[in-house]
């Protein structure tokens, strides 16, 4: 395609102004079709730094989106919502988000190759765009973007007002206080790397809590992040002394204290972390109307919930 820049982009660099131009593509996408040799000004080669003047032309040349790594796989998936720039999606307990070491299939991202046919690629890649991650064992609503331009769009709107996470956890026991803020930094834990915690040197996490049911020997928990750090939910829970139920990193056998052998046998046979992502709201990325998606408790919370009533 060839772009003519005007008055308005006197001096400016050309990968900024390529990427104000064409915001289907990210700047970083734009520098590599540059360094490529894919990019011209007035028909010579051009630098990423160059400056452009009104009346200039860059002639651009967008290979199409390179064939994705990972394979597709045919899995069941529970879709909520999807149109042309996102699909909503309402992950089961257990699954994977990327492929990685001992993932290599069966992730979430192979069951999107075979369920989605109108990708038109990420950072120049055939490829579901990621925005954020639940935990392998965490359930509930996930947001992915289509294309780059609503990749960039929700990943610029993580982290502000606009977007909304809700959660459901079940813990161990029953906060004194019935609502409250967990306003602590979370970094990685120096005892164990693989592991998080509240350290001094941590990046700020702030999670909204509040029971909305008692249990016995456990309640039912509501949180909504206003940050998003890894494991936040679960290390701030940890931190007032009411781990989730089935947490395999940072809860223990707690239930071995419970004095009734039925709720004993309820709790230490839950598989996972009793968290669930309940609801989502993101600003819609190309009309920016307000999106609300919803994801019942799955039926293995459900179940675990009704034994300790």
């Amino acid at each position: 395609m060839n772009l003519t820049f005007t008055s308005d982009d006197d001096g400016a660099r050309l990968d900024r102004a390529l990427a104000a131009r064409l915001p289907e593509h990210s700047r970083s996408f734009i520098a590599r079709l540059i360094d490529d040799g894919r990019v011209t000004l007035e028909g010579k080669p051009a630098r990423a730094s160059m400056r452009v003047a009104g009346g200039q032309i860059a002639a651009v040349d967008v290979p199409p989106p390179a064939p994705t790594t990972a394979s597709s796989q045919e899995m069941p998936l529970s879709i909520l919502f999807e149109d042309s720039d996102l699909v909503v999606i309402d992950k089961p307990a257990g699954l994977c988000v990327h492929p990685a070491a001992g993932h290599a299939g069966s992730t979430l991202v192979n069951a999107l190759l075979f369920h989605i046919h109108d990708l038109s690629g990420i950072g120049g890649e055939l490829r579901p765009g990621i925005v954020h991650r639940l935990d392998k064992d965490t359930s509930g609503v996930m947001v992915i973007a289509k294309n780059d331009a609503a990749h960039r769009k929700l990943s610029a709107a993580w982290g502000t007002e606009a977007v909304r996470k809700e959660y459901v956890a079940v813990v161990y026991g029953t906060p004194q206080k019935r609502r409250g803020t967990i306003d602590a930094p979370i970094g990685r834990d120096p005892r164990n790397r693989k592991r998080m915690a509240i350290v001094a040197g941590g990046r700020r996490a702030v999670t909204d809590y509040e029971v909305i049911e008692v249990l016995r020997h456990a309640s039912v928990v509501r949180c909504v992040l206003r940050t998003g750090r890894t494991h936040q939910i679960r290390v701030h829970l940890k931190s007032i002394g009411h781990p989730i139920i089935g947490d395999p990193v940072y809860s223990g056998p707690q239930w071995r204290g419970i004095p009734d052998k039925r709720l004993q046998k309820a709790i230490s046979s839950f598989g996972r972390q009793a968290l669930h992502a309940v609801s989502l709201q993101i600003p819609h990325p190309e009309t920016d109307k307000v999106l609300v998606f919803t994801a019942a408790l799955p039926e293995d919370m459900r179940s675990l919930i009704d034994a300790l009533r």
